[in-house]
C-alpha cells in the first residue's frame, strides 16, 4: 500500500499566497481553492497512492503550551479571504475522493507522524507532502517526503521528487533522526521557538555530527572546543531540553479515520458541482466529459 499524507494548512496557505486576486463572478475568493485542488490532483497523478488523507491542524497540544506559553503566538490571524475558502477546499478534497482528517487539540504534524507510524512496515510506503521541518525526521525506510522545490529536483525537467534518507541527509547535514537535535539548537522562528544565540543550521548540524545528540551536549557542554560556542550552549542547556520536547512528534495518537478507510474514491458529480460554484471552466469541461471519451480526470490535464 502507498499512503499519501498531505499537510492541509501548508498547501492552503501556499496556494493562497501563490495565486492572488482570483474570484468567481459573485466576488467570492477562489484562489486558495484553485491552487489546493490543482496541487492535490497533481500529487494523486504523480504519486499514484492507494490511500490518501489531507491532515489539518485542530488546536495546539497542551504539553507544548505548558513548555512554551508563547508557542506559535507570534503568528498573524488567518487572512479573512483564506478563512472563507477552507470549507470549500475541504469540499474539493472530499470530491477528489480523499479524506479530510483532524484530531481536536492536536497539530497536523503529530497526526501525520501517527499515521506514518501506523502504516510503516511490510510492503507499505508512506509519502508525506509538506514543507514542515519537523516532519523530515520521519523519513526512513518506506517513508518519503514529496517535494516540488526546484532545489530538490535531480533533473530540471522533473516536476516532483521523493526525498529519502540520502536526500534528507544531504539537505540537512545530518541523518533524518538527528533533525530534532538540529532544530533544538537553532530554534524555529515559524513556531516561536528560541534557539541558541548565534547557532544556525550549519553550525547546529556540525555540533550534532561531531558530538552527538543535543541531550548529551546539554549535559556536557565541555565537549565543545570553541569557547564562545561552549558558553552559549551551556547557558541554554535548560532551553535545549525543553526544545527537544517541543519538536518531538507524537507517534501514537488515536487515528480519527482508520487506515483501511483511507481509500480514494472520487465523486465526479461533486467535482463538477465544485467547478461550477468556483467557475473553474477548464476543470468543469474535463469532468463533464463522459468517462469513455478519454483519460480519467485524475490522470489528465490539471486545469
Amino acid at each position: 500500500m502507498r499512503l499519501l499524507l498531505v499537510d492541509g494548512h501548508y498547501y492552503a496557505y501556499r496556494s493562497f499566497f501563490a495565486i492572488r486576486d482570483l474570484t468567481n463572478s459573485r466576488g467570492e475568493p477562489t484562489n486558495a481553492v484553485f491552487g489546493f485542488v490543482k496541487a492535490l490532483r497533481k500529487m494523486l497523478a504523480e504519486v499514484k497512492p492507494d490511500a490518501a488523507a489531507v491532515i489539518w491542524d485542530a488546536g495546539l497540544p497542551e504539553r507544548r503550551m505548558q513548555l512554551l506559553p508563547s508557542y506559535k503566538q507570534q503568528r498573524d490571524e488567518t487572512p479573512e479571504d483564506l478563512a472563507r475558502q477552507f470549507p470549500v477546499i475541504e469540499e474539493g478534497v472530499k470530491a477528489l475522493g480523499v479524506h479530510n482528517v483532524r484530531l481536536g487539540g492536536h497539530e497536523a504534524d503529530d497526526l501525520i507522524a501517527s499515521y506514518a507510524a501506523a502504516a510503516r512496515g511490510g510492503d507499505s510506503e508512506v509519502v508525506i507532502a509538506t514543507n514542515d521541518k519537523d516532519i523530515y525526521a520521519l523519513v526512513g525506510e518506506g517513508v518519503h517526503i514529496y517535494s516540488t522545490n526546484k532545489t530538490d529536483l535531480k533533473d530540471p525537467k522533473d516536476s516532483f521528487t521523493l526525498l529519502g534518507p540520502v536526500e534528507v541527509e544531504a539537505k540537512w547535514g545530518v541523518p533524518p533522526g538527528s533533525i530534532p537535535d538540529v532544530l533544538a539548537l537553532t530554534g524555529d522562528a515559524a513556531d516561536n521557538i528560541p534557539g541558541v544565540e548565534g547557532v544556525g543550521p550549519k553550525t547546529a548540524a556540525k555540533l550534532v555530527r561531531e558530538h552527538g545528540p543535543v541531550a548529551l551536549l546539554a549535559e556536557n557542554p565541555a565537549l565543545i572546543k570553541n569557547e564562545k560556542l561552549r558558553a552559549k550552549v551551556a547557558a541554554a542547556a535548560e532551553r535545549l531540553r525543553d526544545n527537544l520536547e517541543l519538536v518531538r512528534l507524537e507517534h501514537d495518537l488515536p487515528l480519527p479515520v482508520a487506515l483501511s478507510a483511507l481509500t480514494i474514491s472520487a465523486d465526479r458529480a461533486a467535482v463538477v458541482e465544485l467547478a461550477k460554484k468556483c467557475e473553474f471552466r477548464s476543470l468543469l469541461a474535463e469532468y463533464e466529459k463522459p468517462a469513455s471519451e478519454g483519460i480519467p480526470p485524475a490522470q489528465g490535464e490539471l486545469f
